[in-house]
């Protein structure tokens, strides 16, 4: 029992919430605002918080594992050649891409009333070559890296202390997608499932490599989609 509990804070600690919103009242206290005087936000910011929470978020994981006398490579890598697991990631982003657009395409036909969103936020964030020379390190830092180990203890946690690795995909996978609701309710129900992609190949694989570069790939192409919606003359 006292295991369990333990595991639940761990998971609820590491459920990126608390880090988030602690680092959101930390920058604003010390005058770094997340908007600018026009009322959009400012990929500097966003940068500086990803980013430390993601040094924050993997040291808590580590720390956790160590407590628990569990090996991070081990829990997080496996024991199969990195390099082998890094290369089956490859296929996986085409994978990721097509089951993400087939889906989105399909709430946009099906319930239309989901599109609560007609211009991505993120959009905003891309001012400028630099503004998305950021944005991709944030995407492949804090995005790919940062969520995949996240995932990957979090379905640890589950399937050892927790119900097992099966709700842990379902709970994680319905907190990734709560957490990208602000880009509307069918794209955060796309990143709930494509979440829940990425955590059944963590489980079937044991470990977080070919999830990672899925996932890495699947963001840049994003970024790359919306630069060249950006970008005049471009006919999008």
């Amino acid at each position: 029992m006292k295991e369990r509990l333990v595991a639940l804070l761990e998971v609820l600690i590491c459920s990126d919430y608390p880090t988030q919103l602690a680092l959101h009242a930390t920058f604003i206290t010390l005058g770094y605002l997340p908007f600018d005087a026009e009322g959009d936000m400012q990929i500097g910011y966003v940068a500086w918080v990803s980013l430390v929470d993601t040094v924050l978020l993997v040291g808590l994981i580590l720390l956790f594992l160590r407590s628990h006398g569990e090996d991070p490579r081990g829990v997080l890598l496996g024991s199969r050649p990195i390099a082998r697991e890094l290369a089956r990631g490859l296929p996986l982003i085409l994978v990721a891409l097509g089951a993400g657009i087939g889906v989105l395409l399909a709430i946009r036909y099906l319930v239309p009333s989901l599109h609560t969103v007609e211009q991505n936020p993120l959009e905003g964030l891309l001012d400028s070559p630099r503004d998305a020379w950021l944005f991709a390190l944030v995407v492949l830092v804090a995005g790919a890296v940062r969520e995949e180990i996240q995932r990957g203890f979090l379905l640890h946690r589950f399937e050892r202390w927790l119900c097992g690795g099966t709700v842990g995909v379902v709970v994680t996978s319905m907190a990734f997608g709560a957490g990208h609701i602000v880009q509307g309710y069918d794209a955060g129900i796309v990143t709930g499932l494509l979440g829940a992609f990425w955590g059944i190949i963590y489980l079937r694989r044991r470990s977080v490599a070919a999830p990672m570069v899925s996932h890495a790939g699947f963001n840049l192409l994003q970024i790359l989609q919306l630069v060249i919606m950006r970008t005049p003359g471009s006919g999008l």
